[in-house]
């Protein structure tokens, strides 16, 4: 039947066995969505009828934290890294290839702003032994849609301040300054009804500043320093760009954001944004 699409020839070649794992993957993800109990999604969870490719099993651990990051259950995500801990962080494989890298649960945390979950999921990184690999690593696989990003990476992309901030105190590398400077100059040239958007990404520069030990080597702030210099402020600009130290408040902050983020966030306003300009 040549008019059929290739996803429909797909369906009607599957086997009864293989359209009853999709049936039950898609009621799955739906029983999650709709905030079921916890109980009753761990019974579905351990059906051994989601997969047929490898053999007839129940949905991983990592699989079902996932499906709990999307739809921000915050009482399942809870039960999973409780009872499997840091195994239900590993990145389960990929239905496209064989793929398995990555830390694909931290970047979902972040793309979707789940903070609570992402508080969590630190958490239950704390005393493990390849937290470093956790908080920095990329998502391996070429079929993610942020392939190639750490968590930190992406936070600065999507100007994700509050998980950003949370992931630095956590010891994540501070990565992607670059980027937070081009976010920080995109925001600056929007209208005044966009200033969220700009204090976003003014504060996602602030919280690398704060946890970034020395500034790497940057040509932008050579190509247009008066512009940058009205950015970030005369001090700022003139620790990125090597002719100073960095200021006096911002070195007072490090020790302070280091210490966690709800220090930093308890602070009043004007010592928390751009105050050492």
């Amino acid at each position: 039947m040549p008019w059929l699409v290739s996803s429909q020839l797909d369906f009607l070649s599957s086997s009864p066995s293989q359209r009853e794992c999709e049936r039950t993957s898609f009621s799955f993800y739906c029983s999650v969505r709709d905030l079921l109990p916890v109980w009753l999604l761990e019974e579905q969870r351990s059906m051994e009828t989601f997969s047929w490719e490898d053999g007839p099993r129940g949905f991983l651990p990592a699989e079902a934290l996932l499906y709990a990051v999307v739809h921000d259950h915050q009482d399942y995500a809870s039960f999973l890294l409780h009872h499997f801990s840091v195994s239900a962080l590993r990145a389960p494989p990929c239905s496209f290839c064989c793929c398995s890298g990555g830390a694909p649960h931290l970047s979902v945390a972040v793309r979707y702003d789940r903070l609570h979950i992402l508080a969590l999921m630190l958490e239950a990184l704390k005393d493990c032994s390849e937290r470093r690999d956790f908080l920095d690593g990329c998502a391996g696989c070429s079929h993610s849609a942020d392939a190639g990003k750490s968590a930190v990476q992406l936070a600065v992309e999507l100007s994700r301040s509050d998980c950003l901030l949370l992931l630095l105190s956590h010891g994540a590398a501070p990565a992607g300054l670059e980027a937070a400077l081009q976010r920080l100059s995109s925001a600056s040239e929007l209208s005044s009804c966009e200033a969220s958007e700009l204090r976003q990404a003014q504060r996602c520069m602030d919280f690398l500043l704060l946890f970034l030990p020395s500034p790497p080597p940057l040509c932008c702030l050579q190509d247009e320093p008066q512009r940058w210099q009205c950015l970030l402020g005369n001090e700022v600009f003139r620790w990125l760009s090597g002719l100073a130290p960095p200021p006096l408040l911002l070195q007072a902050l490090r020790c302070l954001a280091r210490s966690g983020p709800g220090q930093i966030s308890a602070l009043p306003d004007f010592l928390q944004r751009h105050s050492w300009q």
